[in-house]
This record gives C-alpha cells, sequence and structure tokens, in this order.
C-alpha cells in the first residue's frame, strides 16, 4: 500500500462497496490499521474539492476523488488495488485538499 494509490473498499452503508483514494503516508502502512482516504464516487459536481478520475485511472466510469469526503478506514476493509495516481494528479489532490481543509498555501491561489 503507497500513497496515492486507489483501491477497492467495503465501506459500511450508505457508501458501501467503492473505490477509496489512499492519503496516509507511505511510512504509515507498516504500522497503522486505520488509513485516512477520499471517497471516489460518481456523482460529479465540479467544484474544487474534487479530482477528476476515470478510465486512465483504471477504474470504469468518470468519476472524482471526493476530498470533502475523507474518513478513516480499517486495513481489512480494503480489497483489491485499482491503481496509483501519478504526477500532475497527485498536484490536484493536495490543492482539492488544500481547498476542503481551507488551507490556501495548498490551492496555488496565494
Amino acid at each position: 500500500m503507497r500513497q496515492y494509490e486507489i483501491w477497492w473498499a467495503d465501506l459500511p452503508a450508505p457508501a458501501g462497496r467503492r473505490p477509496v483514494l489512499l492519503l496516509t503516508r507511505d511510512s504509515a502502512y507498516e504500522y497503522l490499521n486505520t488509513f485516512i482516504v477520499a471517497e471516489v464516487t460518481s456523482r460529479v459536481r465540479r467544484i474544487p474539492q474534487e479530482v477528476p478520475l476515470g478510465r486512465a485511472e483504471g477504474l470504469p466510469a468518470s468519476c472524482v476523488a471526493n476530498l470533502d469526503r475523507l474518513r478513516a478506514v480499517h486495513r481489512s476493509l480494503l480489497g483489491q488495488r485499482i491503481s496509483m495516481l501519478q504526477g500532475r494528479r497527485v498536484l490536484d489532490v493536495k490543492r482539492a485538499l488544500g481547498h476542503a481543509l481551507g488551507w490556501p498555501e495548498l490551492t496555488l491561489e496565494e
């Protein structure tokens, strides 16, 4: 497991089985059992807190990682790895998280 990977997760209702984006730092996966993730959803609102994803990231359809929808997920709820975000997508996640948390230093809008 690594930061910025997308995994299938079995989340509690009403979310259910859906992809999640791992956000926890790489060094923590060897000793933590609960990780911070962003939910991936097909409900696209085109807001700064979302990162567009789709087939290029191994997902079946157009969707978004919603950085307003962060949660702690136990290791046992994670199933199969889908893919790993690369380059520009990582910067998009950081920017969206800056918007979600009100941290302008991450939004590049200073």
